[in-house]
């Protein structure tokens, strides 16, 4: 039985996985900002008698993230597996999105997972033994508008991910990180709602995308099973894909060179739709009105 400490477990991925781990034995630490507010995991954990303990946490304050472990360990011992899954979204343009959202989005999505990092990379660096998950995204691989925000955040996640298994494997300690493609969550529904008004078509248009994809919606569950996998195994593969649309996103974006993947995005609306249904047999136009030119 593993000790696993697990990131916004409040819901979605979080709350899956620590179900998962559970489920399977282990010693669960699910941290969220406020349990109060999100008791599900509680009393699922209560109901199924599962070893999942619950305790506040917020990735975002340094005295939170350091205060939680040090009691986790103090009362349970050393963790042996760490979860990085706590995550925010910001959706909009460079030039709308004000940057109190940008900042939010980073010290969040990146600056968090360091924290949680830095507060148990001694102990699995001294024992020798350990393993580090990074939740990431496909959005790490490729960027594109309106989810600039979100995509930096998960780039500098996937570069901090890839340089710490340099460092960790010298003391046995297992880096990862797992890179879903569009999952059925709270997040990617709020990224399917229709924009409001904006200058820049291209949140209109990744709303259509996701509305789409989410017609045949893929459960939090293939993340969090994927990610218990990662941690029960002895592998050290780095990179892990989840999920239907993970790898074809990759794919599509590998056939354009820079400048092909700017053109499509600065593309009218008609280009893009028709793009859309050739490559993913996809369509994604709004139903609700005519297809618009994609700038004013």
């Amino acid at each position: 039985m593993a000790s696993v400490l697990i990131t916004g477990t409040s819901k979605g991925i979080g709350l899956e996985a620590a179900l998962v781990f559970g489920r399977a034995g282990h010693r669960v630490h699910a941290t969220m900002r406020n349990p109060s507010q999100s008791p599900a995991l509680a009393e699922m954990a209560l109901r199924e008698k599962l070893p999942i303990t619950v305790s506040a946490m917020d990735v975002d304050v340094d005295e939170s993230v350091r205060e939680a472990i040090v009691a986790i360990q103090q009362a349970h011992g050393p963790i042996d597996v760490l979860v990085n899954n706590a995550g925010i979204e910001r959706s909009g343009s460079v030039e709308e999105l004000p940057l109190a959202d940008f900042r939010a989005v980073m010290e969040t999505n990146y600056f968090g997972v360091i924290r949680c990092i830095q507060s148990v990379a001694t102990q699995m660096r001294k024992r020798r033994s350990g393993c580090i998950i990074n939740v990431s995204s496909v959005a790490g691989r490729i960027t594109s508008s309106p989810l600039s925000s979100y995509m930096a955040s998960k780039w500098a996640v996937e570069a901090l991910s890839e340089a710490l298994a340099g460092e960790m494997k010298m003391f046995n300690v297992r880096v990862a990180i797992v890179e879903p493609g569009i999952i059925d969550t709270a997040m990617a529904r709020r990224i399917g709602v229709p924009p409001s008004d904006s200058v820049y078509p291209q949140q209109a248009r990744f709303a259509s995308l996701f509305e789409a994809l989410l017609k045949n919606p893929v459960p939090p569950t293939l993340v969090a099973e994927k990610i218990l996998e990662i941690a029960e195994s002895s592998s050290w593969q780095l990179r892990h894909l989840v999920g239907p649309s993970a790898a074809p996103f990759l794919q599509w974006r590998s056939q354009m060179s820079d400048e092909e993947w700017v053109d499509l995005y600065a593309s009218d609306d008609e280009t893009w739709y028709r793009r859309i249904e050739l490559d993913f047999d996809l369509d994604t136009r709004p139903k609700s009105r005519l297809t618009t030119v994609g700038s004013s």
